[in-house]
């Protein structure tokens, strides 16, 4: 017989090195020679050891890509410079970056993708909640590298995705109090007083989101046929280096060592001092010559359902008529000073409304207006709430806050108090239904006493 082995067998020997070697046969590489892997090991049992696993992969189907695996942050630059920058949008993308930058690669970076292991997410995970970090962070970081993992795995670098069998903190639904009718129109009366009026009552009356009422134009505004088309909104992205190196690049904002007790520096920071600069750091692209990609940026929305078209409501049509009127004084006013972006809602040079700008005078007017402090996407909520009040159906309210399901409508849905006094009189009247009773006109002491008999 001959001695050779059967194919796909594995073969264990001593070499002449003094080391146990094992040669597996995991399949066939891309051009078509065979994927033998090789492990060694000081004793026999060892590499048998090793040898089995690679068996036990091979025969579940999972083997990884041969060549070295690369390190958990090695991989997430790799995942999010060339693969997840083509499917996000850019807000997205800075999150994914800011999440990766200061919570993974600390925690699970120097890890091998393929020794990565629950126990260690599961680690990080209590780090992160014990720092003080909200289970709904924590939920975040988890389904980026989840999504890392899954990219990982299908590209046959990783056996399996180690985060599928982690069970990440549960996130419990933030409490959410829109505004009330009466409040809705104490609010507005408020805004009344402002220039910016008519963004606040799009705002709270159509519940569109912020930055789609700061990124509406005047060309995607039909006052003829009483409609607008949110299909663009106004976001404010970090700015990217766009030298060679960005870590010399920054070199003079960079700070290692943390602010001493007392520090005056930041003093008006509302998050307190900044945490120290990483060795290699490459942030401060804000300062680069060559930076691209940030400030105030005009783009697309997250999905295709929030490129809606919305009805105005008859009453803000002239309204917005004389809106326009007063923007075209304020361009002949600024003459060479009006930078034009066809907003609807712009600064007196004609430059978009930032953000930031926005949230603050949205917090003044609760202030003025006596109502109790909420966030501006709460005005979403308020609009849905309105809705569902004066009797619109669940579909159609879907289309009207630009949801892609159902499912995500009804959290913007609130049963109010006079919603549920009504509900509950309707079951009392069902369950409990008020005894009719006759006129009793007989004077005896008998008949009134049967008469309160019959009502109690």
């Amino acid at each position: 017989m001959s001695p050779r082995k059967p194919n796909m067998e594995s073969s264990i020997y001593l070499g002449s090195d003094g080391w146990w070697h094992g040669r597996v046969t995991m399949g066939v590489k891309s051009d078509g020679s065979p994927d033998r892997r090789h492990r060694r090991a000081k004793t026999e049992a060892e590499v048998r050891r090793k040898v089995r696993e690679l068996e036990k992969l091979r025969d579940a189907g999972r083997v990884p890509k041969a060549g070295r695996v690369p390190t958990v942050a090695q991989w997430m630059d790799t995942y999010l410079s060339t693969i997840a920058v083509h499917k996000l949008k850019p807000r997205s993308l800075d999150d994914y970056w800011s999440k990766t930058r200061n919570d993974i690669v600390p925690g699970v970076g120097r890890h091998r993708l393929d020794r990565l292991r629950p126990e260690h997410l599961d680690q990080m995970y209590a780090d992160m909640l014990r720092e003080g970090h909200a289970p709904s962070h924590v939920l975040k970081v988890h389904r980026i590298l989840s999504r890392a993992l899954k990219i990982a795995h299908r590209r046959e670098l990783v056996g399996r995705n180690v985060a599928t069998l982690v069970d990440p903190p549960t996130v419990d639904e933030g409490e959410i109090n829109p505004f009330t009718q009466e409040e809705a129109r104490a609010f507005l009366r408020a805004a009344t007083q402002r220039p910016t009026a008519l963004r606040w009552a799009i705002g709270v009356g159509l519940g569109i989101r912020q930055g789609e009422a700061l990124g509406l134009r005047w060309s995607y505004v039909d006052l003829e046929a009483g409609h607008l088309k949110t299909w663009w909104q106004l976001q404010r992205l970090t700015w990217r280096h766009g030298c060679e190196d960005p870590h010399r690049c920054g070199e003079r904002l960079h700070r290692f060592e943390p602010c001493p007790p007392g520090c005056t520096v930041h003093k008006h920071y509302k998050r307190g001092c900044p945490a120290p600069c990483p060795p290699k750091c490459t942030r401060h692209a804000s300062t680069c010559p060559q930076r691209r990609g940030g400030g105030l940026v005009f783009t697309r929305p997250k999905t295709k359902k929030s490129r809606r078209i919305v009805p105005i409501p008859p009453p803000l049509i002239p309204l917005l008529l004389e809106h326009r009127a007063r923007q075209e004084e304020a361009r002949a006013a600024a003459g060479e000073l009006w930078e034009e972006h066809d907003v609807v809602f712009a600064r007196p040079d004609g430059r978009p409304i930032d953000p930031r700008q926005d949230w603050q005078e949205f917090k003044d007017l609760l202030k003025e207006a006596g109502v109790r402090d909420t966030r501006p996407h709460d005005s979403r909520h308020t609009a849905g709430t309105i809705l569902n009040e004066l009797g619109v159906d669940i579909r159609t309210i879907m289309e009207i806050l630009g949801h892609s399901q159902l499912s995500v409508t009804r959290r913007y849905v609130h049963a109010t108090t006079p919603l549920t006094q009504e509900a509950v009189r309707r079951v009392g009247n069902a369950l409990w239904p008020q005894t009719e009773t006759r006129t009793e006109t007989s004077p005896t002491r008998a008949a009134r006493a049967r008469r309160r008999r019959r009502i109690t």
